[in-house]
């Protein structure tokens, strides 16, 4: 029987790293399941409902800026959550050919801290810890983020990032 204790089962630094982002992917998958059962929204739904309340009038795209997304995965959800009738698209009067997000009432329901939610437990958890150390936190992902960013798809580092093991004196081909 292999038992969970890492002293028994050292992974080694990156691995270790990697399994505890698994944990986490996998704990605020969970929540975000319970979150849609009991509120009508996941995670990532609320957290769009949360900058459509907090910035009416975004559009889309600024919206998949904002969080960081493709602006498919933005419209998809977006599509999901004007079927729950919680956003809709608003012309803009000023420029009909922009389209504004709004919250519909049922989503301004939706639009505010909640017990049992993703946004509660990271609000529990930066009250718990120093500005420096969610400086230190943020900045670790938003590391890890870029580098994750940055690897084609054969799976190699950017030359700047790369160990070198060629001589010194060998020139590197051109990108």
């Amino acid at each position: 029987m292999i038992r969970a204790e890492r002293q028994e089962y050292p992974l080694g630094p990156a691995l270790d790293f990697l399994r505890r982002l698994w944990r986490l992917n996998h704990a605020h998958e969970k929540l975000s399941s319970r979150m849609d059962q009991r509120l009508g929204v996941t995670a990532q739904q609320c957290l769009v409902i949360r900058c459509v309340g907090k910035y009416p009038g975004v559009t889309a795209g600024q919206l998949a800026a904002l969080l960081h997304i493709d602006p498919g995965t933005a419209s998809a959800t977006l599509k999901r959550l004007e079927d729950k009738r919680m956003i809709e698209r608003r012309r803009d009067p000023r420029d009909k050919r922009r389209i504004a997000l709004g919250l519909t009432d049922r989503g301004r329901q939706v639009d505010r801290p909640t017990v049992g939610t993703v946004e509660e437990a990271a609000e529990r958890m930066l009250a718990e810890i120093t500005a420096a150390e969610a400086a230190g936190v943020a900045g670790t992902l938003e590391r890890f983020t870029s580098l994750l960013e940055t690897i084609d798809v054969g799976g190699a580092l950017p030359r700047t990032s790369r160990p070198s093991h060629r001589s010194p004196t060998r020139r590197s081909p051109p990108r």
